[in-house]
């Protein structure tokens, strides 16, 4: 089932008391509502970086928890360790996953951050997409000077915190939470053992780039003459072109290569335009990539190893496709790739469309069949194991539990016994189910096929259609079940006094609206997985004319269930106005879904009629 998934990647400053840890990822998942994917400690850094993923609001009370425990068992007057820091709670970072936005992650981080102030006394900027000024998106920046240096920087009026004092917190420093994208951890393989390979292709693919040469060095970029900015002679990086000013220069990138060269310099650490004596700059192929070269000892291969730190921005597979190409000309082979720790859903739903299209097949296929095309052209499995159900984030599941995962033969069984549910409305959103289903497979035979060039649009617009559509109406089938959850819930409270007698009444009538809406909603998706089927009745194979009549009668089964399953609701409403607009809403989409099923018979009677006649 869909959802709503926030991830949040806390580093707490401790990587050695194990008693400590544990302390703080239960107090985390103590909180509920969340589910612990990773604790990784480090003895040389003193740090632990947790995973944990759930909905928006059970993120924020676990996050807060974990940074409330940290500042209890974290003193960080004697803390030492590799890695930067600020904090017992050093960084909390918020991700949208699924179903939720950055701007929902920042909404979270902020909350956070309010309450982390006020709540437990401890300084709290806010970073990344968070950050309310400019110069505080960056980490970086943020934690310059460390824990050492804090004190002098709360004392500064220009590093005020965002919330909280502007003072040490006796032990817990000061917390920065933000909010990001997701980090794809993205290792492209290639079929040798230097290293350098894999770091030439880094260079290449990465958005910093690389140092810029002359001469048009090919394959190897790294053979070539390094250019440098000299007064009066400022090479661009991109191509032949060397113009008197910094200022020139940095407009013809912008102008005839699109990127920003101050931006470009500042990711390799230079100070434009002070850049004389500095060498030049080209960029790589992405945005959102950082990629170094190495080899791997255990795969006894080298590796483009690769962040991409925006997967909308860059997704895996234009990385994989580049580098396929990069490496073809250099007489190498990319073997595969690999995903370190965890992917989210819609990262890889995008990967499998890609190369659907690419095979030529419409985008309308199972949810399932386009994950495994996905892994497959990636190559996942080179050279480690990939399972989808534990490496996907956000994947949309179906509880074991769930009418929908039962046989046929289980289902049917349980509609027949002696129980309310499942009943008509659940069978009325399977009926729909099978419409758009039969839609979808009539839509995919035809299309790419000889002869149907010019329907062959229509056709995966239909079938991409009526496989959304497929998997809404799966879902309802269950839901119609749970429909009537909030009207129980609601006779059960109290009614002892005229009050709460009043207030029993309301919320009835509230759970009920709710058990109308599931009805009416797979009433309306079947509808549209008739009109899906009557299309391909007409545009697709002559030879599946049966399977999409086939299509609009069964989904016509789910509308007129449906609304049968609305309207036998609607006799304890006591809203006449309610009533009134949704009876008038339910003739007219019968009205609607007569007309698509007294026309699709016509048409399919007539055409077959006059198949036999022919014959």
């Amino acid at each position: 089932m869909a959802t709503s998934l926030v991830e949040c990647v806390p580093n707490f400053s401790e990587g050695r008391d194990q008693a400590k840890i544990k302390a703080i990822t239960d107090a985390i998942e103590a909180s509920g509502g969340v589910r612990l994917l990773n604790v990784e400690p480090g003895l040389d850094t003193n740090r632990t970086v947790v995973t944990f993923v759930g909905s928006p609001e059970a993120v924020e009370d676990a996050a807060f928890a974990g940074i409330a425990r940290a500042a209890q068992l974290i003193d960080m007057t004697k803390h030492a360790g590799a890695h930067p820091r600020m904090g017992a709670t050093d960084v909390c970072p918020f991700v949208p996953v699924e179903g939720v936005t950055m701007e929902d992650c920042v909404a979270i981080a902020r909350r956070l951050g309010e309450r982390v102030g006020q709540g437990l006394g401890i300084p709290v900027y806010l970073y990344e997409a968070a950050a309310t000024r400019p110069d505080r998106r960056s980490l970086a920046d943020v934690r310059k000077g460390e824990y050492e240096g804090l004190a002098k920087k709360l004392a500064d009026p220009a590093w005020a915190p965002d919330f909280g004092p502007a003072a040490l917190h006796p032990g817990a420093g000061a917390t920065v939470i933000g909010a990001r994208e997701f980090l794809v951890a993205y290792n492209v393989n290639l079929n040798s053992t230097d290293k350098n390979h894999a770091a030439d292709l880094a260079f290449a693919l990465r958005e910093k780039g690389r140092v810029a040469r002359s001469g048009n060095p090919s394959p190897y970029y790294v053979r070539g003459k390094k250019l440098s900015y000299r007064e009066g002679a400022y090479p661009c990086g991109s191509c032949s072109l060397v113009t008197a000013t910094y200022e020139e220069v940095r407009a013809h990138c912008e102008s005839a290569h699109g990127y920003d060269l101050d931006a470009l310099l500042r990711s390799n650490d230079l100070s434009p335009p002070f850049v004389i004596g500095k060498n030049a700059y080209r960029p790589g192929l992405f945005k959102a990539c950082k990629a170094i070269g190495w080899y791997v000892e255990d795969y006894r291969r080298a590796q483009v190893s690769i962040n991409l730190t925006d997967y909308r921005t860059t997704p895996p597979h234009a990385v994989l496709e580049a580098s396929r190409a990069l490496a073809a000309d250099r007489g190498l082979v990319v073997t595969g790739s690999e995903i370190v720790g965890l992917v989210p859903y819609q990262a890889l739903l995008e990967s499998g469309r890609y190369y659907l299209a690419k095979q030529g097949r419409t985008l309308g296929q199972p949810r399932g069949d386009v994950l495994r095309v996905a892994v497959s052209s990636l190559g996942l499995t080179d050279v480690t194991s990939f399972e989808v159900e534990k490496k996907v984030l956000g994947l949309p599941t179906i509880p074991p539990n769930a009418l929908v995962q039962r046989t046929v033969v289980d289902f049917t069984d349980e509609v027949s016994r002696d129980s309310p549910a499942p009943g008509g409305g659940s069978v009325a959103a399977l009926a729909g189910a099978l419409g758009a289903a039969l839609a979808s497979m009539v839509a995919n035979l035809t299309h790419g096929k000889e002869g149907t060039e010019d329907r062959d649009e229509e056709l995966a617009r239909i079938a991409e259609e009526a496989q959304r559509i497929k998997d809404d109406l799966v879902t309802a089938v269950d839901a119609d079940s749970d429909a009537f959850t909030a009207f129980m819930t609601a006779m059960r409270l109290p009614q002892g006094t005229p009050d709460e007698k009043a207030r029993r009444a309301d919320r009835m009538q509230e759970g009920l609206k709710i058990a109308i809406d599931v009805p009416w909603a797979t009433a309306t998706a079947s509808l549209a997985a008739m009109r899906l089927a009557r299309a391909v009745a007409t545009v697709g194979n002559p030879n599946s004319l049966s399977d999409g009549a086939v299509g609009v009668q069964i989904a016509f089964a789910g509308v007129r269930g449906g609304i049968w399953n609305v309207i036998i609701n609607l006799k304890d409403i006591t809203d006449p106005a309610y009533v009134a607009e949704k009876r008038a809403a339910c003739d007219r989409l019968l009205a609607e879904a007569r007309a698509v099923e007294t026309e699709t018979g016509a048409y399919v009677d007539g055409r077959m009629i006059a198949m036999i006649e022919k014959k």
